[in-house]
């Protein structure tokens, strides 16, 4: 299956109003803005959308209104995976039925499955669906490591075309590509990684600083493509101190903070995370202006 998600992919937020209820209007002026802003495509109720507090109605909502929005102009690639493969299959293909170009499958969370659980798991939901699938590897949240021998063979399922690697381990991702076909997309997981992840063979980022300088995100992505990498390397330095300070606290707690301050209302997020503190909020304040953001 052939697929082109893009290159530069922002894992949105979920927008709430004061009472915590998730404000639609927001979330679709919200895409608008993140495709104007040099995003490819957008993944909605991933980890950055808080995608364990919302509901299933919320999350299916979600998915229409960006698609209406954006739709046929970006990507939109719907966060699906949960830590039960029955709920995945049915919000897969709820998701599927609202015209959403693709799901991200995150690696079940919370019960540890063996590698061959992952496997079976990752299968079952991509058999129920004929949109192409984004696997989604982050054990620092799930406490389960996909292995590049699982997605090797992962990738012989036709509808299995993508992975958001977010290890943290280079030697993983050159083990990913040593493994896997070449029109198999690796994506970058982690902002601060993009670049050196590129050098290995990645596609581009599924990104949270995106958020905020997509359109130097993009021209470092573009840079780095045209075999321009003194350039890439020039704005992947001058943007790492943005690529860290999202980071100071929990994702997304601090873009969401960061958002607010540049006049986009998101809101705080929902319980069991809370907002940044004072002084988190200082540090993302001091970093936004010294990029002239703010």
């Amino acid at each position: 299956m052939a697929v082109d998600f893009g290159r530069v992919l922002t894992a949105m937020v979920t927008p709430f109003g004061k009472d915590l209820a998730v404000d639609f209007q927001q979330a679709r002026k919200l895409a608008r803005y993140l495709v104007q802003s040099g995003s490819d495509g957008l993944v909605v109720c991933g980890t950055t959308g808080e995608s364990p507090s919302l509901t299933r109605d919320e999350k299916i909502e979600l998915f229409r209104v960006v698609v209406e929005e954006v739709g046929g102009q970006a990507t939109v690639i719907a966060g699906t995976g949960t830590y039960n493969t029955a709920e995945s299959i049915t919000l897969t293909q709820m998701a599927e039925k609202v015209g959403v170009d693709g799901v991200m499958l995150v690696a079940p969370y919370y019960n540890k499955p063996s590698q061959d659980g992952l496997y079976e798991h990752f299968k079952a939901v991509a058999n129920s669906t004929n949109l192409p699938v984004m696997l989604y590897n982050i054990p620092g949240r799930t406490g389960v490591n996909v292995l590049p021998a699982t997605v090797a063979r992962l990738a012989q399922i036709e509808n299995i075309v993508a992975i958001k690697e977010a290890s943290g381990s280079l030697d993983q991702v050159s083990e990913l590509r040593r493994s896997l076909p070449d029109d198999f997309a690796i994506y970058s997981g982690d902002d601060s990684l993009t670049l050196p992840m590129m050098a290995l063979g990645a596609k581009g980022v599924v990104s949270v600083c995106s958020h905020v300088v997509g359109l130097r995100i993009k021209e470092m992505v573009n840079a780095f493509t045209a075999g321009n990498t003194t350039l890439a390397t020039q704005i992947h330095l001058e943007l790492f101190p943005v690529f860290k300070t999202m980071f100071i606290t929990t994702n997304p707690v601090p873009i969401k903070a960061a958002l607010n301050l540049l006049g986009y209302q998101v809101g705080a997020p929902r319980l069991p995370l809370v907002e940044a503190t004072a002084q988190e909020k200082e540090t993302i304040k001091n970093v936004l202006a010294s990029l002239k953001l703010i």
